[in-house]
């Protein structure tokens, strides 16, 4: 057993060397490249961090933006809505008016025009009345003869 201490402290002490050539190595890496790239990392990762922070505070305020717009939008689509409504209404009021108003001036008209029509008849009547009278005695007396009816017919009419 002593034979394999000894030949491991011999195979320890050969390695001393390597190991510490190893430390150094390792001590001069980590100095030279291992620090600068972890820097450079950690800057870059705030970076793009921070990027990516703004870059979502830039789309929330951009969506805020697009609700924003699309409230306005529809408030004024609304808006536009109403007046067309409202001009809708007013013209169907005045639609309305006009035809109560050609509503009785048509009455009017028929009512005038019954009138005159029923003064026309009554002329027509007035008018027919005396011409008839003559021509039927003048019928009569062909028929009969003359002075023949000359005092039974003068209050009778025809």
């Amino acid at each position: 057993m002593g034979d394999i201490f000894r030949e491991l402290g011999h195979l320890f002490l050969q390695t001393v060397p390597t190991v510490i050539f190893v430390f150094f190595l390792f001590v001069i890496l980590n100095w030279l490249f291992f620090r600068p790239l972890t820097a450079i990392l950690r800057q870059r990762e705030a970076a793009t961090s921070g990027a990516l922070a703004r870059a979502r505070q830039q789309s929330e305020a951009a969506e805020t933006k697009t609700r924003e717009y699309e409230a306005a939008f529809q408030s004024a689509r609304q808006e536009i809505y109403r007046q067309r409504e409202a001009a809708r209404q007013t013209n169907l009021a005045e639609r309305e008016a006009a035809l109560q108003k050609a509503r009785a001036q048509g009455e009017k008209m028929v009512q005038e025009a019954h009138a005159i029509l029923e003064r026309d008849v009554a002329e027509a009547k007035a008018e027919l009345e005396r011409t008839c009278r003559p021509l039927a005695e003048e019928i009569s007396e062909s028929l009969v003869g003359p002075g023949a009816l000359a005092g039974g017919t003068e209050g009778s009419r025809i």
